[in-house]
């Protein structure tokens, strides 16, 4: 198998924004007894940057594309969520044509130079669908033009435990002909509850106006356990007892807790499965950007386990573990 003979696994951690994909990484590889090493990380995001200095005490590299391929280092896995944006289905759906959507191209020369053992990627749920299908296949293309078997699979959240409808595709290949198989654990999803602080400042709270504006349009039930209401573009309400996915450039009231406050950066974190003890170095809007660009920690995990399942000898069985 691909990764039987190492004590180590040397990574690269691409559009890494605050770390998601790191946290994952380190996680698995303690139970599979494989020291992590991350080699070379990278985001354009000066906000990104100090968070991931932070918290890991690694400065990541700036824009991707002025990076020399000779200049990262060797590696044997490379993660990568690459931009967004230009896929979403809340921006344009520009793809290709959105300077952003070329950051795949960038992951494609990296690979083509040192060929990694294997590759995880991460981007929306819109991407599958994107130009007809016309845009996945590309990507497909070009990963398997560079010698990569490749497969891909949407996940949300709220399957991983997590209380956040979270739609995101994955796409992990592998140098070798591997039988990849998507099996996961069954989880329990998280209540609201163990996610929500207590005695938060009245500064998250929305107007008065805001909060009416709010109940005259609801027309469901109100319910005693939390929920987070959700207006959509059409200025539809909803109340779930979980969080629609937490966006980037959202307004600051797209999400409510119980239709009164705003999420906390501590709840935004915990809703994408960051750790308590992660710290929060900026501003409550820089924060609401970062945690919307990251990714479902819990998703990331489980894909690795699937991903170190096959390229890992099987005596090598992981220890058990729990996603968040």
């Amino acid at each position: 198998m691909l990764f039987n003979q190492i004590q180590s696994l040397r990574y690269v951690d691409l559009f890494c924004g605050i770390g998601g994909f790191r946290i994952a990484t380190e996680t698995v590889c303690k139970n599979y007894n494989l020291k992590p090493v991350c080699v070379f990380s990278s985001d354009w995001d000066l906000d990104a940057q100090k968070t991931y200095q932070a918290n890991f005490n690694d400065s990541p590299q700036g824009d991707l594309t002025k990076i020399p391929v000779e200049a990262i280092p060797k590696h044997d896995l490379l993660l990568a969520g690459f931009p967004c944006q230009p896929f979403s289905i809340c921006g344009k759906l520009n793809g290709f044509e959105d300077i952003r959507g070329t950051a795949f191209f960038d992951i494609a020369r990296i690979l083509d130079y040192h060929q990694p053992e294997a590759l995880v990627l991460e981007n929306v749920k819109q991407l599958v669908g994107h130009q007809k299908g016309k845009t996945l296949q590309i990507i497909l293309e070009v990963l398997r033009n560079l010698g990569y078997y490749v497969e891909y699979k949407v996940l949300n959240a709220l399957d991983f435990g997590l209380p956040q409808k979270r739609e995101r595709v994955f796409i992990v290949g592998c140098r070798q002909s591997v039988r990849f198989q998507w099996t996961f654990p069954d989880f329990e999803m998280k209540s609201l509850s163990t996610i929500l602080e207590k005695d938060v400042p009245l500064n998250y709270y929305a107007s008065e106006r805001i909060q009416q504006n709010r109940i005259v349009k609801y027309t469901g039930k109100i319910s005693n356990e939390p929920t987070i209401w959700h207006e959509n573009k059409a200025g539809h309400i909803s109340a779930y007892p979980y969080s629609c996915a937490i966006r980037a450039g959202a307004s600051y009231n797209y999400l409510l807790v119980d239709g009164k406050r705003r999420l906390t950066e501590r709840e935004m974190l915990r809703l994408q499965g960051f750790p308590d003890e992660f710290k929060v170095v900026c501003s409550y809007t820089a924060m609401r950007k970062l945690v919307g660009n990251s990714v479902a920690i819990p998703c990331v995990r489980a894909v690795l386990e699937c991903l170190f399942k096959t390229v890992i000898n099987p005596l090598l069985s992981p220890q058990p573990s729990t996603y968040y």
